[in-house]
């Protein structure tokens, strides 16, 4: 098969509600599609969601290597043009590379249902009946954004949710490096005792000894996250105990893939998380974590955030997001 015909086509997502973090705030999602034809009218789809707070290009460095991509693989074989992606911007090669992949031959995924927490948001916009319907909905692990208020302030509240969690039910908090040494530490020492699943990216700095001091005041995983793409070459030596995967911004299936194999490998977990991707990244960042099937619950859940989508979101049930045999 040889590719005949590729569009990008953007796309504008209105979300439900800001989605705020520490780096900043987002009220709509804009990306792009790429669509590639081949010579004997096989469609495949990819998706480019260029998010630099989160660690990808910017939407400029993402357009000028998605055009870049466009020239130098029409004509070419699936398979050499898989090879011709070279070293483009991270979020414009996790499109090409999805797609790409999506036209060789397919295979059921490895997982029928993939675990997948609920993704609350704000933590001081979070209220208990918030809670209880996520944990209605069949989730066990909650995720909320904190390192947006004072780390007192943040306390507090959470000390009232989990007042109103069930058994069983945990929180996974995202600071996205929120913090200086001692306010990390400050607050890591008074959630020590919590039901914390995680807490990923706690310190505006990643040096290695203060992960490692941190590390040592919890029972629960620290997880790299923003700061994984500078560690990636030398992960086994960090001593975070998870990383967040984020292929868009890790630069595609494949790259993402052997970094959780050489992590896993040195005893560490991996979770696959999207980037508030449209539904065809969610459907390819999915498969990675079917292919992973580490057990672990993924950040997967992130479509219920937009208002409207460019085709259906993967379902989620009783907490599982659901995977189509015939996905790609």
């Amino acid at each position: 098969m040889t590719l005949k015909r590729i569009m990008l086509r953007p796309y504008a997502l209105p979300l439900r509600m800001p989605w705020r973090s520490s780096q900043g705030s987002m009220a709509c999602r804009r990306g792009w599609l790429v669509c590639l034809k081949t010579a004997d009218g096989n469609v495949a789809y990819g998706d480019c969601p260029p998010m630099p707070e989160a660690g990808t290009e910017t939407a400029t460095q993402a357009w000028v290597s998605l055009q870049h991509l466009q020239r130098h693989t029409r004509g070419l074989p699936i398979v050499t043009a898989l090879e011709a992606l070279g070293h483009v911007t991270p979020a414009a090669r996790y499109a090409f590379e999805t797609a790409l992949l999506a036209l060789c031959p397919r295979h059921p995924p490895a997982l029928n249902a993939i675990p997948v927490n609920a993704m609350l948001g704000n933590l001081m916009q979070t209220d208990a009946q918030q809670v209880a319907q996520a944990v209605a909905e069949g989730f066990s692990i909650l995720k909320l954004k904190v390192g947006l208020r004072s780390v007192r302030q943040e306390l507090g509240k959470l000390h009232l949710l989990v007042d109103s969690l069930p058994a069983g039910v945990r929180l996974r908090l995202d600071a996205n490096r929120a913090w200086p040494f001692p306010l990390a530490r400050q607050f890591l020492r008074e959630v020590a005792d919590l039901p914390i699943e995680s807490v990923e990216e706690p310190l505006q700095q990643a040096g290695a000894d203060e992960w490692l001091a941190l590390q040592a005041l919890v029972p629960f995983p620290l997880a790299l996250d923003e700061s994984l793409p500078h560690w990636r070459h030398g992960i086994a030596a960090h001593p975070a105990q998870r990383l967040v995967l984020k292929p868009a911004v890790l630069g595609g299936f494949v790259p993402t893939l052997r970094l959780a194999q050489r992590a896993m490998a040195a005893g560490k977990e991996c979770v696959v998380t999207t980037v508030v991707e449209s539904a065809v990244g969610v459907r390819a960042t999915a498969h990675l974590a079917a292919v992973l099937g580490n057990g672990l619950t993924h950040g997967l859940a992130t479509s219920v955030w937009l208002a409207k989508d460019v085709t259906e979101a993967p379902r989620i049930v009783g907490g599982m997001l659901q995977l189509n045999h015939d996905a790609g």
